[in-house]
């Protein structure tokens, strides 16, 4: 009986760590590079960017779709970027390291910095959040840029794409995105929220997000994509799976 009963407190044991490690968040890539070179892997036989439905090839290089426009950043239009959904500067501002910088950001010139930089440099928890696969989608360069740290919001629909058949809007530093990629965006920072307490969602953006949620629930590919990641990251994103559950697209 006691061995018995040591087997069973192993397993639970075992079970309680892996319910720990899904309730976090990413605690298994604490490198940007690595987290880029792993989602290669995630979209291999999806290479699809996130905003504009373009595909790309194996080396970054994209073929964009008839009509794309690209008003600012020409060069970078040409490759793919991985981009933040919830941008690194929104969340980045939590750590000290990126508002006050830190005793070790000193450049070979003896010149403190901060910011993302320093962050990155000194910050695990930063490292591991900056890393995070599921709040990283491949994006046209240009877009990437030019979306910047901008946050997303309902435009009037007689406001012009700003990147020709694109259907993303750029206005007054806010982004409307196009309607296939709401969905993904708003549970994306609801799970952000949920597994790192440095970042919070205003009560005006949550508003639009939880509509956003609602009206675009995930799809095969999303719910796919979640699976993926969870395998190399080793934690779940809760916020999808529900919706892949209880849509039946998972089991």
């Amino acid at each position: 009986m006691r061995a018995l009963s040591g087997i069973l407190v192993a397993l639970l044991l075992v079970l309680s760590a892996q319910d720990m490690a899904y309730a976090s968040g990413n605690k298994t890539i604490n490198s940007f590079a690595e987290a880029k070179r792993q989602l290669k892997k995630v979209y291999a036989d999806h290479q699809v960017t996130f905003y504009c439905n373009a595909s790309y090839k194996k080396d970054g290089s994209v073929i964009h779709p008839e009509g794309f426009e690209s008003p600012k950043f020409a060069k970078r239009s040409q490759k793919i970027e991985w981009e933040h959904i919830v941008p690194a500067e929104n969340f980045g501002r939590g750590f000290p390291e990126w508002r006050e910088g830190h005793a070790d950001c000193v450049d070979a010139k003896g010149k403190p910095f901060k910011g993302r930089k320093c962050a990155e440099k000194v910050n695990e928890d930063f490292q591991y959040m900056v890393s995070d696969m599921y709040n990283l989608v491949p994006a046209i360069g240009s877009v990437n840029a030019m979306r910047s740290n901008f946050n997303f919001t309902e435009m009037h629909p007689s406001v012009e794409n700003t990147f020709g058949s694109c259907p993303v809007k750029i206005v007054d530093r806010t982004v409307e995105p196009a309607e296939y990629s709401k969905g993904s965006i708003a549970r994306t920072y609801f799970y952000i929220e949920s597994k790192y307490p440095t970042f919070k969602i205003s009560d005006k953006m949550r508003k639009l997000l939880s509509v956003w949620n609602k009206r675009y629930p995930v799809d095969e590919w999303e719910c796919e994509r979640a699976l993926r990641i969870e395998k190399i990251q080793k934690n779940r994103n809760d916020v999808v799976m529900e919706q892949c559950r209880l849509l039946g697209i998972i089991q």
